[in-house]
């Protein structure tokens, strides 16, 4: 890696630098930048491991000397930042060492036959991100989120998510009507009503909707799906986590296709 590879900022005022604060910590500046910011080595061994190639590495000052080669040898670019420029960016408690910008992916179209997990405003980014960690463990390779959904490349559910993100197709700012182009049998998550999950026949594939954490599925949904599912609680809770319901779901459809 040649020295002109090699940028080293000292400023806060640096326009990177700013730019990289607002990716870091507002959960949806990656849309007006086009770009997504990935904080520390777990998520960028992550984005690697799927063939992802990252814009731009940076690393903090204390960190560039021992960082291994192949996280450097990623990017076409280096930023080396001031110790605590890169604390005063990070969005952590316990500030990383390194990270990657990536060229935010181009959106693509709904795919009709595809194994879906639509989100119908689940707005909690952890609850969100973990709903991905699911999708991408049992087999659904796409993941639609309707508008009043959480950032679905935001910091918060790209933490969540673990990488994740990086083996699904990923849809967001979606209206109810932009579904009809669905091909597979729509589920929706219900309360009280329904048949039991341990006892369905469950379609291989299907789309599975998930709903908002206080208001569950939109009636508009409920109209177009083709089964209601309940998961039996025979502990009296009257609801579960959404991101608990998903995985429950999304396991019982990918163990038993």
């Amino acid at each position: 890696m040649s020295a002109a590879q090699v940028t080293h900022i000292q400023s806060r005022d640096n326009g990177f630098v700013k730019d990289l604060r607002r990716l870091a910590q507002d959960s949806t500046a990656y849309r007006k930048q086009g770009r997504v910011w990935l904080e520390g080595d777990h998520l960028c061994r992550a984005a690697l491991a799927r063939g992802v190639h990252p814009a731009i590495a940076v690393f903090s000052e204390s960190f560039w000397p021992q960082a291994p080669a192949e996280w450097a040898q990623a990017a076409p670019k280096i930023i080396v930042l001031a110790d605590a420029l890169f604390a005063d960016i990070s969005g952590l408690e316990s500030p990383a060492r390194m990270g990657y910008l990536l060229d935010l992916p181009a959106p693509t179209a709904v795919q009709p036959g595809a194994a879906s997990v639509v989100l119908d405003r689940v707005q909690d980014a952890g609850n969100v991100g973990s709903i991905l960690r699911s999708a991408s463990a049992f087999g659904f390779r796409q993941v639609l989120a309707l508008k009043g959904s959480a950032a679905l490349w935001s910091p918060k559910v790209l933490r969540a998510g673990m990488g994740a993100h990086f083996g699904l197709d990923l849809v967001e700012g979606l209206e109810v009507e932009d579904l009809q182009v669905l091909r597979v049998p729509l589920l929706v998550t219900h309360v009280h009503e329904g048949d039991f999950l341990h006892r369905a026949e469950l379609p291989w594939p299907c789309a599975w909707v998930l709903g908002h954490e206080g208001q569950g599925v939109s009636p508009a949904l409920e109209a177009r799906a083709s089964r209601r599912i309940r998961i039996a609680q025979p502990g009296g809770e009257e609801s579960l986590n959404v991101a608990a319901a998903a995985a429950i779901c999304l396991h019982a459809s990918g163990a038993g296709r």
